[in-house]
């Protein structure tokens, strides 16, 4: 039964934009289903370097590693709370970004390997997605849409090592490989086309193996990310 969709990729690829509408599609559909994102804080704290004057970049703000721990913070915090949240609703969650995210970031800003180990200690006892949707889009066009919408910026070259990152991850083979190059309805069709019509899961039964899964990942978390805190100041 699919319990959790993930849709991953570059920024740029669409995720927002298709998590949103699948959510919305599922709960047309009759079903109980919520949009959930995971985001890092770069763009918050990229603002926040902004109005200080220190650039227009979160990594000028808080350095490159400091930023790369709080991003696996934040989007392991919005991992845990979206799996409690599961457990006492039962619903179906549309994830906008999810773990392995953290792990192409951590590839794409060469951080060193020890990172991405600590990273994957501390999110290894959440469960996979049943569904991973990888769009797959030109890092060109990538760059385009980012500068249409007008409020944060990627170089291709960033956006290039990124792709490569994410298929670089012992992940990509599971991931469902979807052409985001595509117009957005034509995007969503191919989403909704791959993913089996989901079956609602009652909350009781949800509540307390999503609570007996959070526990591992409370423990391993913290220490991991404690041993990366340690080593980003």
């Amino acid at each position: 039964m699919t319990r959790t969709i993930a849709l991953v990729g570059i920024d740029g690829s669409g995720k927002t934009t298709q998590a949103h509408r699948l959510a919305d599609a599922l709960a047309a559909e009759g079903l109980k289903a919520s949009y959930r994102r995971n985001a890092g804080g770069r763009r918050w704290f990229g603002r926040l370097a902004a109005r200080l004057g220190k650039g227009d970049d979160a990594e000028d703000l808080l350095g490159r590693r400091a930023m790369l721990f709080v991003e696996s913070v934040l989007r392991w915090l919005a991992i845990l709370r979206t799996l409690l949240r599961r457990a006492f609703t039962g619903e179906i969650t549309v994830m906008d970004r999810y773990a392995v995210c953290q792990y192409a970031s951590l590839r794409a800003r060469a951080a060193r390997p020890a990172a991405e180990r600590r990273a994957r200690l501390a999110y290894r006892l959440f469960p996979r997605p049943d569904v991973t949707f990888y769009l797959d889009v030109d890092p060109q066009v990538a760059h385009d849409r980012i500068e249409a919408r007008g409020y944060d910026h990627e170089s291709t070259d960033y956006l290039a090592a990124a792709a490569v990152a994410y298929r670089s991850l012992p992940e990509y083979a599971g991931f469902v490989v979807i052409d985001a190059n595509a117009t957005p309805d034509k995007v969503a069709a191919e989403i909704r086309a791959h993913l089996p019509i989901p079956a609602p899961v009652t909350p009781a039964r949800s509540r307390v193996r999503t609570m007996i899964l959070a526990g591992g990942p409370l423990l391993a978390g913290a220490t991991a990310l404690g041993y990366q805190l340690a080593e980003s100041l």
